[in-house]
């Protein structure tokens, strides 16, 4: 395996060297679709320290003229049936209930709300004004690929994410070690007390945090765990895609599965699913236990919330 100073002295601004080796990718103790875990190869490479914040976006977006998904209106053509007031611009912001409700429907958190996009990420009224270092959210697939693209990068793919987010520790439930507080720490921004209507802030945070708020894992790289979900190249699948039968053959930078195998067949629109990693500052141990590396999660391509982001890669 590489070390992690191999490729360092080259890492361009901003961005630290993950080196290469063999991880055991998945779980088969936690959802199903983590299953089967199994042995990945991946090359080193250069990841972005932290997602990509406010004022990076602000930048990309003032040097390109790019308008993000949330800011245009759905074509009605590409949604047959849909309701005429969902047919506005805007995105999902996570809005807490008053009261305790049932966790079988995300429907009572979640709620498209008109104009909401990454400079206004709650909708009309929001605004990110002294947020420059907050992760961006309210961008789409597309929005994530056109600033990497912009910036001479990509989009990580699932596998790099995940052994990145392993910091090299092999087996660990979690990205720091086998407790989720150590020492009464908080070690990622997630979400504490009765989800989705208390959170105690006991991290310190309701909604996203600074980049870098929290400790920085063993390869230098901050928020790969909680803060905001964040987009990766692979389409997603109920279950990874491979042959754990064929100890010779340790898949070597897998790109995941075909997009025909991401749309969900109960979906009356048949919209493709990547892989979304890392978990958010709404992850629970009350509902979702996916603030592990090992986790993931299916998004929409035209999808945009309010605890979505992304950050990129560099290959050598």
């Amino acid at each position: 395996m590489e070390t992690a100073k191999s490729g360092a002295r080259d890492a361009p601004p901003g961005m630290v060297w993950i080196p290469g080796g063999t991880f055991r990718m998945g779980s088969d103790e936690h959802y199903p679709e983590e299953a089967p875990a199994h042995d990945v190869t991946v090359d080193g490479f250069w990841l972005d320290a932290t997602p990509v914040t406010n004022a990076q976006f602000r930048a990309f977006v003032e040097a390109t003229g790019h308008v993000t998904w949330a800011e245009i209106p759905p074509d009605p053509k590409d949604y047959p049936g849909a309701i005429p007031r969902m047919l506005k611009a805007g995105g999902l912001v996570f809005t807490p209930p008053k009261h305790a409700v049932p966790l079988d429907d995300f429907t009572q958190w979640w709620r498209f709300t008109p104009g909401a996009n990454w400079r206004r990420p709650l909708g009309k009224g929001s605004h990110i004004g002294g947020k420059d270092d907050h992760p961006v959210v309210q961008v789409g697939y597309r929005d994530a690929e056109a600033y990497a693209a912009w910036a001479g990068k990509s989009l990580p793919t699932e596998a790099e994410f995940e052994f990145a987010a392993r910091g090299g520790l092999e087996g660990a439930e979690f990205a720091w070690g086998d407790e989720l507080t150590p020492g009464g720490k908080h070690m990622a921004n997630t979400f504490q007390g009765d989800f989705p209507h208390a959170n105690s802030l006991a991290d310190g945070w309701a909604r996203t945090s600074p980049v870098g708020a929290f400790p920085a894992n063993p390869y230098g790289a901050h928020d790969l765990i909680g803060n905001v979900w964040e987009w990766t190249t692979d389409w997603y699948a109920d279950k990874h895609d491979v042959d754990t039968g064929k100890a010779c053959c340790v898949p070597r930078n897998p790109r995941g599965v075909a997009m025909e195998a991401s749309f969900d067949p109960r979906d009356a629109v048949r919209v493709a699913r990547k892989v979304l990693k890392g978990g958010s500052h709404l992850c629970t141990p009350q509902y979702c236990r996916r603030y592990r590396p090992a986790a993931w999660h299916a998004e929409q391509i035209d999808t945009t919330t309010s605890h979505v982001g992304f950050r990129c890669v560099r290959r050598p």
